[in-house]
């Protein structure tokens, strides 16, 4: 019995060492974020909503007529992997903050920066990118199926965050939602959110939950996740093409710098005045709001029939202009702009040109005097315009006859060109006279000077 025990005497130092190496190994550099006691190394910002401790996890309650109530964590992080599961009542939308930040300078402290969504609502965008108090959506789930499908109404859900560089990647149950490249904000804290829920008494009360909250900082890349090939990526870095883009065959239509590959639409050249490019952007200058009446109008040089369109662009207070397509230089040889299908760039609220024409088919992102721009993304929402003086997106996608127009990420016009609804629509609008407009087989692609400061960036384009 002596030697047994003098056996498990020396044996148990090495059995503790074997455990301790084991939990080490398991835990990988893991660090959790709750130690279930107590909100150490958390504060709360924002609204009233309460915050609970319950078994092994967190739980927010809304309150009415309070904001959004955000609990963070007092430490800020750079890169990191992050994974937290989480249940949340099926009539409230909540969120995950990373790389966000609260400063007086910015809107007297407002909690902002990119928010992984969640969204039990039909509209289904769990996992999204949203930029909270800030730009709007990111990279919204309207181009992924497979992902709005992953989220689980009414169960736990897990979501995992890999925030690298300037990538951020989600997945919901292990289904990639989110591919972010965007260098607005490194750095930040990380942080739970309770949204509100105005004077709606039915939401007074509800909960979501948090649990199994932890986040890695070290030796991040032997522990990324192969992204799935199949999630679009979203790149906001300016005038800047990704390795996935470049695979994908997207190609940058303008330099940022030069004029390469643009000239005047009446002339060889590129207009010497009504244009500046400066700092990676490229801007048409104020000249009193006449159609192509000081530098004029600027077109590709090449021509392209089915593509893939993208441009930021930001508006100034009342201005008016456009991106056109299938443009066809001999048509118009007077003044006035050159014709061509056109995606309008304007400001709705101020500009008279938004009330004319049939039923708004003259406001921005729809095509212009023939189709009026709605939510197809997501019906009954309104358009996703971010404001005057923020950077937008138009995407504008050609498949032959089949046409789509896109803004920040919602579909909001498609049709059939070289149809019959598409002739009655072009033969009650101001394009009747030009014969077979909008049906050629190629084109230009032209931006407008029409007058006002609207400036452009990030102008790329594959072939489809």
């Amino acid at each position: 019995m002596k030697k047994r025990l003098l056996l498990i005497a020396l044996a148990l130092p090495l059995m503790l060492a074997a455990t301790f190496v084991n939990k080490e190994k398991t835990n990988d550099g893991w660090v959790d974020l709750f130690n279930g006691k107590d909100f150490k190394g958390w504060k709360k910002r924002g609204g009233e909503a309460e915050y609970k401790i319950e078994g092994d996890a967190i739980v927010g309650y809304t309150k009415l007529g309070t904001p959004n109530t955000f609990l963070c964590t007092e430490k800020n992080y750079t890169d990191f992997i992050f994974e937290v599961e989480f249940m949340v009542n099926p009539l409230l939308n909540s969120g995950i903050q990373i790389r966000s930040n609260s400063l007086k300078e910015y809107r007297d402290g407002r909690v902002h920066g990119y928010q992984i969504e969640i969204d039990p609502s039909p509209r289904a965008f769990s996992g999204g990118i949203y930029d909270e108090a800030r730009r709007g959506w990111l990279n919204p789930l309207t181009r992924n199926e497979e992902g709005r499908k992953a989220f689980k109404v009414g169960g736990w859900n897990k979501y995992r965050v890999e925030a690298i560089g300037n990538t951020i990647r989600t997945w919901v149950n292990g289904v990639q939602c989110a591919n972010l490249v965007d260098d607005m904000t490194a750095e930040g804290f990380i942080a739970l959110q309770v949204h509100g829920v105005g004077k709606d008494t039915e939401k007074d009360g509800i909960t979501v939950k948090w649990k199994n909250i932890r986040i890695k900082t070290e030796n991040l890349e032997e522990e990324r996740w192969t992204p799935d090939p199949t999630v679009e990526e979203w790149n906001y870095v300016a005038n800047t093409l990704t390795e996935w883009e470049k695979k994908k065959g997207w190609k940058m239509l303008w330099d940022g710098k030069t004029a390469d590959g643009w000239r005047s639409v009446k002339g060889d050249k590129f207009p010497e005045k009504g244009w500046e490019m400066k700092d990676g952007v490229l801007t048409v200058l104020e000249s009193g709001g006449g159609e192509a009446a000081h530098g004029g109008d600027i077109i590709t040089k090449d021509t392209y029939s089915s593509f893939d369109l993208k441009i930021e662009f930001k508006i100034t207070e009342g201005a008016n202009s456009g991106i056109k397509y299938f443009v066809d230089p001999e048509l118009n040889k007077g003044s006035g702009s050159a014709i061509g299908l056109e995606y309008q760039v304007l400001d709705d609220k101020v500009h008279p040109d938004a009330s004319k024409g049939v039923s708004g088919n003259r406001q921005l992102a729809g095509l212009y005097d023939l189709i009026a721009p709605t939510n197809l993304s997501v019906p009954g929402r309104k358009k996703n315009f971010r404001g005057i003086g923020e950077w937008n997106q138009a995407r504008i996608i050609v498949r032959g006859n089949h046409i789509e127009h896109w803004l920040n990420g919602d579909k909001v016009v498609e049709y059939e060109r070289n149809t019959q609804m598409y002739r009655a629509l072009v033969a009650y609008s101001k394009y009747s006279k030009w014969p077979h407009f909008g049906e050629s087989k190629a084109g230009h692609i032209l931006l407008q000077d029409h007058g006002n400061t609207v400036s452009f960036r990030s102008i790329k384009i594959r072939e489809l």
